[in-house]
């Protein structure tokens, strides 16, 4: 009876712990060079994954967690990264052709030769974000609003005058 008992004890407990303990992460994925037209992402754990040289034209990468990402190349063009998190992504030489960035957070990425034509951008936090000057230019003309997570005036956190 007192094996049972010790028994039943232990099971409940690591049916309590598994409840209780966040799930693994799970390792970052490489999507390199591929065809994701249309993908659907949408909120999504993709830290650390690679989508260098990918096609992600109209993909629905809205709410993903893409922090440390790589989209070195990627071609973004009518993506929806509505909500994302691309904190310390690499966005270089992308393509983001009216994406959707609102509310986006993009502390720190790394975005010098991206380019971003007739982008929303309402509400994006690009604090810290490294742009050449004409993005940053015509980013400026169409930023407003303040972004829901880090209270962060998109204008103030490009810097525009």
């Amino acid at each position: 009876m007192g094996s049972l008992l010790a028994g039943l004890l232990a099971v409940g407990f690591a049916l309590m712990v598994s409840l209780v303990a966040p799930p693994p992460l799970l390792a970052a994925m490489d999507y390199a060079k591929q065809s994701l037209i249309g993908a659907d992402f949408h909120g999504q754990d993709l830290r650390g994954t690679t989508f260098n040289l990918t096609n992600l034209r109209e993909a629905d990468l809205g709410n993903a967690d893409l922090r440390g990402a790589s989209l070195f190349g990627a071609k973004l063009q009518d993506a929806n990264l509505r909500g994302a998190d691309l904190r310390e992504a690499t966005l270089d030489s992308g393509i983001l052709r009216r994406a959707d960035l609102r509310d986006a957070r993009l502390e720190d990425a790394f975005a010098f030769n991206a380019r971003f034509e007739d982008v929303d951008i309402t509400g994006a936090d690009f604090t810290n974000v490294i742009l050449r000057k004409d993005q940053l230019r015509a980013l400026c003309r169409r930023a407003e609003g303040t972004n829901p997570s880090t209270g962060q005036s998109t204008r103030d956190t490009l810097g525009c005058t």
